[in-house]
């Protein structure tokens, strides 16, 4: 299964990007995957791998190309180093949501010019930040996003102006937000105002409670779960496979 390593221009400047592709002939949908806030690192090419495996060119944006040659995280220790914690948000303050969907454009015009790619509008999948990042771009971007997905994502509502959730109804995208149960950007309370906006807007959408704790499906996070990663492959499949270019 090829795996490579790519760039795209974007507004504000040049993106690495590593993009999956499936085993075969093609042409295959795609989907734009955003990493956690430790950004693009090994295990998100391994995930991007088994996105291909099940029949999506999968690409992985370093979504903090802004910062240049950035040094990456160890995820073990990063919350608790507090110089790396700060490096680390200070990054965050980085992709902002203006930032989200300029790179969201620049990334699916990459997308429908390669020759592997099928169709003119393409899945996003996030986690953590990049989860929130998935439903923005659904809204910011909505002719070119088919379904959007978010996993253990934070900050999707919220007071924010610019928080996701006020988006509603500029999304046409079905939806699908996979909280943990023990997760304090993602509660009770802003599962159900999240689920009333998206009702009122019109939106076909999901929200599915994980057993866990934030990071439930990223493999190198403390919080890993092998049984709620697997059911988090199993959504991605079944949403994709409904929404996407057959």
């Amino acid at each position: 299964m090829p795996t490579i390593s790519d760039t795209v221009t974007t507004a504000d400047g040049t993106c690495p990007v590593t993009v999956a592709v499936p085993d075969g002939p093609g042409p295959w949908p795609a989907v734009v995957m955003y990493p956690d806030a430790g950004g693009t690192r090994a295990t998100f090419v391994d995930m991007a791998n088994q996105l291909a495996r099940l029949g999506y060119v999968a690409l992985v944006p370093d979504v903090y190309y802004r910062s240049g040659d950035w040094t990456p995280f160890d995820m073990a220790t990063v919350f608790t180093d507090k110089a790396e914690r700060q490096r680390l948000f200070s990054m965050i303050s980085s992709v902002t949501p203006d930032a989200m969907a300029t790179d969201a454009r620049a990334f699916f015009d990459y997308l429908a010019g390669r020759p592997d790619v099928r169709g003119e509008t393409f899945g996003t999948t996030g986690y953590c930040m990049g989860g929130r990042t998935s439903l923005t771009v659904a809204g910011r971007v909505p002719e070119r996003v088919a379904a959007a997905m978010s996993f253990h994502g934070g900050g999707l509502v919220s007071d924010d102006p610019d928080s996701p959730h006020l988006l509603a109804d500029k999304i046409s995208a079905t939806v699908y937000v996979g909280g943990a149960q023990d997760d304090a950007s993602f509660t009770a309370a802003h599962a159900e105002t999240l689920d009333k906006t998206l009702t009122d807007a019109g939106v076909e959408h999901t929200i599915e409670w994980y057993s866990g704790a934030h990071g439930f499906a990223v493999p190198d996070n403390a919080p890993y779960d092998q049984a709620a990663a697997q059911r988090h492959w199993d959504a991605m499949k079944d949403v994709f496979g409904a929404h996407l270019a057959a």
